[in-house]
């Protein structure tokens, strides 16, 4: 066995694909500023630090559950990153339980400040994505994990960091006496639609890269047992579905427009249009070659960059 150097625990961890949480983070960030005109900087400092450290945990879940089910010795110590560089299991295991008790941590200290609720969002995601992988039968081995993948990390990283910022005047809260055993969950329903409203785009990018993810990878996932939701409605239309999940996020944009959950500069996001469907064509004639797959990801960016920045725009109007 090899020791475990920072390049190698990168390369676990994939430090490379946290963009997609960064992204629903920094938006509900500026959502919160422009939408609710709120933001705690503290709060949300150590926010972004357990994601990021949570996130890191749940693909290395993923690395080491892969590396032990898997039934293809080329894939195990060829492709797999612990298989490859003989990598200890035990160190990856100690090394996972480490991030979850960091993250556990800090997530009682926000609730300890923010609310209870929080504990509960927060179990709520960190459960999913823990089982998104790790268990018998993990939830990315099932025909759900574009939903699971999406939801959590595209709504529920972006609901929580509108929640941590705007605790002075909260959207929903979780009163919880744990004396007398009373509790009541309050929000405010239209505040709530647009917190939805302004995160499908982001839980539809995130889909797609896992979708993405299984359209490239539908005989391999067959060989080591893993049927994806690609598995059972056919490359074609999974392929379909792709593409739609990227229109579906121009469509809610001007959905959200009337009822003032978007202003103005967010329509700037039609602008990528014309490029993002010209990866959209590209991806479909390029799969099942590896290289289809980054044609979600440069989706995702230039999407999300282009949101993200006129959240930019719509503060400096502001």
């Amino acid at each position: 066995m090899q020791p475990m150097t920072m390049r190698t625990f990168l390369e676990v961890v994939e430090i490379r694909t946290k963009i997609a949480s960064v992204f629903p983070f920094i938006i509900g960030m500026l959502f919160s500023l422009s939408y609710f005109h709120q933001f705690q900087f503290g709060y949300t400092l150590l926010f972004f630090l357990a994601m990021l450290v949570f996130d890191m945990t749940t693909t290395a879940i993923n690395n080491y559950m892969d590396f032990e089910k898997a039934k293809s010795d080329t894939y195990k110590y060829q492709e797999n990153v612990i298989g490859r560089e003989q990598l200890s299991p035990k160190t990856i295991r100690t090394m996972i339980l480490s991030m979850l008790v960091f993250t556990a941590v800090i997530g009682l200290l926000l609730s300890w400040f923010t609310g209870w609720l929080l504990l509960v969002l927060g179990g709520i995601v960190c459960f999913i994505g823990v089982f998104y992988t790790f268990g018998p039968i993990p939830l990315s081995r099932m025909p759900l994990g574009e939903l699971f993948s999406g939801v959590t990390m595209g709504l529920g990283i972006f609901v929580i960091t509108v929640y941590i910022n705007t605790v002075s005047a909260p959207v929903f809260f979780l009163q919880f006496d744990l004396k007398s055993g009373v509790f009541a969950l309050t929000g405010h329903l239209w505040q709530i639609a647009a917190i939805v409203l302004a995160a499908s785009p982001l839980m539809f990018a995130i889909a797609d890269i896992m979708l993405a993810n299984n359209l490239r990878d539908l005989e391999t996932d067959v060989k080591n047992h893993r049927y994806t939701l690609v598995y059972y409605i056919g490359r074609d239309q999974g392929i379909f579905l792709f593409r739609f999940l990227m229109f579906a996020s121009y469509l809610m944009i001007l959905i959200g427009l009337p009822f003032g959950v978007f202003g103005w500069p967010q329509l700037l996001v039609l602008l990528t249009f014309p490029k993002i469907r010209q990866n959209l064509r590209a991806h479909r004639q390029s799969l099942p070659h590896p290289q289809s797959f980054g044609y979600a990801i440069k989706n995702m960016i230039l999407f999300n960059s282009v949101y993200a920045a006129t959240f930019v725009l719509q503060l400096l109007l502001q």
